[in-house]
């Protein structure tokens, strides 16, 4: 295994991990009410309480969010690749049938907003797939979309648009899925090597500047004065602005900057939001990657630990390290104590075995 298969296995099973230490704890609005059932701090897998979200699920079992990352793994390595007709026929058949219209409903005890709209639109209406999407701004396509981003690593520009595409067809607001394109960017580079610092976001948007990645920006390079007479008229881009792009860099100045502290480093949640939509996510998630990019243990646990969306947090945090350290550097107990973590293993392996 070279260090990039091993860095992008750690993608790969560290947004797992980061899914299922989630299952128990997830959605806590109320920190005390969190503390009261889980203790000072959380540093494990846990059951769901009985009557919350998950109910009924084990300690380091994959809840639904977790599951379709799976399929979605196994879909890529079975088809080497990602297409859209043979991507809408694997939904129909494998994950639509466990989903439900109740937000209680479904496999891992709790079907998301996006996931209902969608199972409503093409099981109850019988839409086609080009007439699904909803307009929810969370993080549904960008978290399916991390074993695509691990295969594609290699080429960033099918990267774009292979997750643009895939995006649109469950998720319609333009700002997700410039959001969800830009994360799986950000974590195909740090596969490749790249760091997640100050400097990333000026190495991606040289990218755009050269046209290797669809990004549309008016600006001259290193964000400069557009240059007078300039007609950009013919110019079109997958989305409005570079922008989500830019927002890793920032965050990351922020981790390093000695002058800006969050402490303790959970309190992330409350800086950026404890809700689950997309722009409260991306900031914590990339903020608590920069700061803990040698420690996975410390990274995830402290996403874990802010309550709110915390399970999307931890799994995107946990992507994103994973990717910084690789999977022969996450704790082994973490991976240990993931359910089916064999079959997880052997999928991993497949999925980078390309690389």
């Amino acid at each position: 295994m070279n260090q990039k298969q091993d860095r992008a296995k750690g993608a790969f099973i560290g947004a797992l991990i980061g899914e299922a230490l989630g299952v128990g704890p997830h959605w806590y609005y109320d920190l005390n009410e969190l503390k009261r059932d889980y203790g000072s701090w959380i540093d494990d897998y846990t059951r769901p309480q009985d009557g919350r979200y998950h109910a009924g699920l084990e300690a380091g079992e994959l809840s639904q969010e977790g599951w379709i990352i799976q399929k979605m793994a196994e879909y890529i390595v079975k088809n080497q690749g990602y297409d859209k007709d043979t991507f809408c026929q694997m939904m129909d058949q494998e994950i639509l049938p466990h989903v439900d219209v109740q937000p209680m409903g479904g496999k891992g005890g709790y079907t998301s907003q996006t996931m209902r709209h969608i199972y409503k639109a093409r099981v109850v209406d019988k839409f086609d797939w080009d007439n699904v999407a909803s307009i929810s701004d969370t993080t549904e396509s960008l978290e399916r979309n991390i074993p695509t981003a691990i295969y594609y690593s290699y080429n960033l520009r099918i990267l774009c648009y292979n997750i643009a595409e895939n995006t649109a067809l469950t998720q319609s607001d333009n700002i997700t899925g410039s959001l969800s394109v830009a994360f799986n960017i950000v974590l195909a580079s740090l596969i490749n090597g790249e760091k997640l610092d100050e400097y990333l976001s000026g190495k991606l948007m040289k990218k755009v500047y050269k046209k290797e990645l669809p990004f549309f920006a008016v600006t001259s390079e290193n964000l400069g004065t557009v240059m007078v007479g300039r007609d950009v008229s013919s110019e079109e881009g997958l989305f409005a602005s570079p922008d989500a792009l830019l927002s890793p860099s920032y965050m990351a100045r922020a981790a390093q900057d000695q002058g800006i502290r969050i402490e303790p480093a959970w309190k992330v949640s409350i800086v950026y939001g404890m809700p689950c939509a997309i722009y409260h996510m991306l900031p914590a998630a990339y903020y608590l990657a920069a700061r803990f990019k040698d420690d996975f243990e410390s990274g995830v646990l402290h996403a874990l630990n802010g309550g709110g969306q915390n399970q999307v947090r931890a799994m995107l945090t946990g992507a994103l390290i994973g990717a910084q350290v690789g999977l022969s550097n996450i704790p082994q107990r973490f991976i240990e104590g993931l359910k089916d973590k064999d079959t997880l293993r052997a999928l991993a392996d497949k999925l980078v075995d390309h690389l």
